[in-house]
């Protein structure tokens, strides 16, 4: 048995895998924010709880948490769940549970979730994308997660918007104080600040995302163009993806990934920027949803 956890922001989630990948049990616990030591013992339970739950001893864990994880120390940085910084989480996990600890990026257990058994399972190469509230990324190779000598790898979210236009410059300041960077893009809250602006509403109080997609579809003028200019930049920071990694598939998750429309325009918005006279690569919608993080961490 194996056990998957997601640390996130405001909850910690645990799924017990079988061999085969069939899930034997599940459950979540509220994150106790700012407390790192709580967090630990709130880990230790919940896995006693789950090995309950499965009737089995978890013999392997496997955790995903925001940030980038130092793949020699395991110390936590980057992340927005701040209390982690600094503290080696996979070392004293690995004391407090008495079993082997591996831990990676959520983003990272998201790709191999789907690439294992997810809508990218069997492709040699496989890129996934995070569009959610930033943007991050994971790319796996024959089964194996590709993290880095940096522990960086998959962060597309920060490259600079390819080929950016007049009006795109410098571009919004993306999370890491760096302007016209592909998160201040191609996030959830910058889609929604892009409308704004263009329809001259104060940032933060025009339609939200969903909002935003509806409008399209009931053949607002603004909403549509809002749209089309997402597609055309999602399409550009992918090529980029494409031009060096040249993925078989590309795995789409987060909140923006349920929006239909893009896996039907996207891909010919990226073929332009694809050096080649073909493109090939797939891109498609994720199989295990919100779901993907925590089973990508079992599969760690």
């Amino acid at each position: 048995m194996r056990l998957g956890l997601d640390y996130g922001g405001t909850k910690i989630e645990g799924i017990v895998l079988a061999p085969d990948g069939t899930e034997r049990a599940r459950a979540r616990v509220p994150t106790p924010r700012h407390d790192y030591p709580g967090g630990i013992r709130v880990i230790r339970d919940l896995m006693l709880h789950l090995e309950d739950m499965a009737g089995a001893r978890i013999e392997q864990v496997g955790i995903g948490v925001p940030g980038s994880v130092d793949r020699t120390t395991g110390r936590v940085t980057l992340g927005n769940s701040t209390w982690l910084h600094g503290h080696d989480l996979r070392g004293d996990l690995t004391e407090a549970l008495k079993r082997p600890v591996k831990i990676a990026n959520d983003a990272n257990c998201f790709a191999l979730s789907e690439a294992v058994d997810g809508a990218a399972a069997g492709a040699e190469v496989v890129f996934g994308v995070i569009l959610g509230t930033g943007v991050g990324g994971g790319f796996v190779v024959h089964g194996r997660l590709i993290e880095g000598v940096n522990a960086i790898g998959g962060e597309w979210g920060h490259i600079p918007l390819p080929t950016p236009r007049d009006d795109e410059r410098p571009g919004p300041l993306c999370s890491c104080g760096v302007p016209g960077h592909t998160e201040s893009w191609l996030s959830g809250p910058n889609l929604a600040a892009d409308h704004a602006r263009r329809i001259g509403a104060t940032e933060g109080e025009g339609p939200k995302v969903q909002e935003i997609v509806v409008l399209a579809r009931g053949g607002d003028a603004a909403a549509e163009e809002t749209l089309r200019r997402f597609e055309d930049r999602l399409g550009r920071s992918l090529a980029v993806i494409v031009n060096i990694l040249d993925p078989d598939v590309i795995v789409l998750g987060g909140g923006l990934s349920n929006i239909a429309r893009l896996y039907e325009n996207v891909p010919a918005l990226v073929e332009p920027h694809v050096f080649g006279d073909k493109f090939n690569t797939r891109i498609v919608r994720n199989r295990h949803g919100d779901s993907s993080g925590v089973r990508g961490a079992a599969w760690l």
